[in-house]
């Protein structure tokens, strides 16, 4: 093997070749960052829509730490492909984030929701013709620190409880709201279903015109919540959020069996000669069944669809001396056209949102959060899921097509693949006759694809 020489060059080159495309995406929430930045002003020094810029640059990237936006100090690509005027100090960009972090919360919505309703995305529609709203939490490790919320976890680690929501199959992130370790699932869940469905209702009705299928599991299987959902479909009342040019929202909740005496219910459907039993192997029986569910304030037919599993024998073969029994629920909104497997494997598929949870924990490096502060915090989680739906869209538009890099087929990409083939791309910033150049080498295998997304976002830029 030949020896290499390492040498500094005489001109600048950039390992995140990527931002170039990211900055387009950021130039098209502009309105936003001007409505920002009127709210918001500062006398001196950078402004609250360059914080935005600077940090979202971080996020792409998968850093969350404030110091490692001085990796970037003096980089003149950084601040030119994400349009920064002044880029912050790590102090700086701390410091404003925790001083105007609950001023900037009203405008995360506003990105993300501009975003998406300008790019009008493939969403993921389900081959039922409904558009799914999954909402959920999961939990952030966050121990061994002292930062503001943290708490006792229901997954039993010390840390936070963020509300994500996902519109689509494809997983656009709507909202990531950062909770205490300790509230319930469903504690305040009524706030958010309040912004979450009219956007979701917007972006459909500017996009699939596809009816709404939001997908909530047992924590949230409350009258409140339901009584929530069914408002955004009232006509002739007040206001933005509601109106018959909104598509329909339907639901699907994961019933709550509390304090259900799930032995007397077997007993009971085991003597009623009505009761259809399937046996999908030995020792394994199962039964499913549907009842009306009358809720107070909801006029139009609610059902829940039941499944009772009893097994005498285990996975293992082990006999059981008392049989196991197993009672699940899902009380749904949707016509009966959907039979009860059709609802039960509905509900399979919003369990798939997941690998959602772990993208941000993983790929975006959010499972410790970078500040002390929970409201500090509250606004990194929506930035972080602004940055999600702009490498969602890279991944839509540069690595599903024939000339995207070497990848097997896929309906979707990871953030992490992003991040690899579009983000990480090696460039030579050049400046020649008063333009600005960014040169791909001539062996980078994304750099068709790279060149054709750049100039979709140009043509598309007003």
């Amino acid at each position: 093997m030949r020896q290499l020489i390492v040498t500094q060059l005489d001109y600048d080159l950039t390992p995140v070749a990527g931002l170039a495309l990211v900055g387009h995406y950021l130039l098209a929430l502009q309105p936003v960052f001007g409505r920002l930045d009127a709210a918001l002003p500062v006398k001196s020094g950078v402004a609250n829509s360059d914080i935005v810029r600077s940090y979202v640059g971080l996020l792409v990237q998968g850093k969350s730490d404030f110091d490692a936006i001085e990796n970037f100090r003096g980089d003149t690509f950084y601040k030119q492909a994400l349009g920064i005027g002044l880029l912050p100090s790590s102090p700086t960009l701390r410091q404003r984030m925790d001083a105007r972090a609950v001023e900037m919360f009203d405008f995360a919505a506003p990105m993300i929701e501009s975003l998406l309703c300008g790019q009008r995305p493939d969403y993921g529609v389900l081959p039922c013709g409904w558009l799914p709203l999954d909402v959920d939490t999961f939990a952030m490790d966050n121990g061994g620190t002292a930062k503001e919320g943290v708490g006792r976890t229901y997954a039993g680690v010390d840390g936070y409880c963020p509300l994500a929501a996902y519109l689509g199959a494809h997983g656009f992130c709507l909202e990531l709201a950062l909770r205490p370790g300790v509230q319930h699932s469903a504690s305040e869940t009524d706030f958010n279903l309040q912004r979450l469905i009219p956007m979701a209702q917007r972006l459909s009705a500017a996009g699939p015109k596809a009816p709404i299928l939001a997908r909530l599991d047992s924590g949230f299987d409350s009258v409140r919540l339901m009584g929530e959902i069914e408002a955004c479909n009232r006509t002739g009342v007040p206001g933005p959020r509601r109106g018959p040019e909104w598509p329909q929202v339907d639901w699907l909740i994961k019933w709550n069996p509390r304090k259900t005496d799930v032995a007397a219910l077997a007993a009971r459907l085991d003597g009623d000669a009505t009761t259809h039993w399937e046996q999908p192997r030995a020792g394994k029986r199962v039964t499913l069944w549907e009842q009306a569910v009358s809720i107070e304030g909801i006029q139009r037919p609610v059902r829940r669809v039941l499944r009772l599993i009893e097994r005498s024998i285990d996975k293992h073969g082990q006999v059981l001396i008392v049989p196991e029994l197993t009672l699940e629920g899902w009380t749904t909104s949707l016509p009966a056209s959907f039979d009860a497997r059709n609802i039960i494997a509905l509900y399979a598929d919003h369990g798939t949102r997941e690998q959602f949870h772990s993208e941000f924990k993983t790929d975006l490096d959010l499972t410790r959060l970078p500040s002390g502060k929970f409201d500090t915090n509250y606004l990194v989680c929506q930035l972080a899921a602004l940055t999600m739906n702009i490498l969602r869209l890279m991944g839509q538009r540069g690595l599903l097509g024939p000339d995207a890099p070497v990848r097997h087929s896929a309906k979707r990409r990871r953030i992490k693949t992003v991040m690899q083939e579009l983000i990480y791309r090696a460039g030579r910033l050049i400046e020649h006759g008063r333009r600005l150049i960014l040169g791909l080498g001539a062996n980078d295998r994304a750099a068709k694809a790279f060149a054709r997304v750049h100039g979709e976002l140009i043509a598309a830029t007003p």
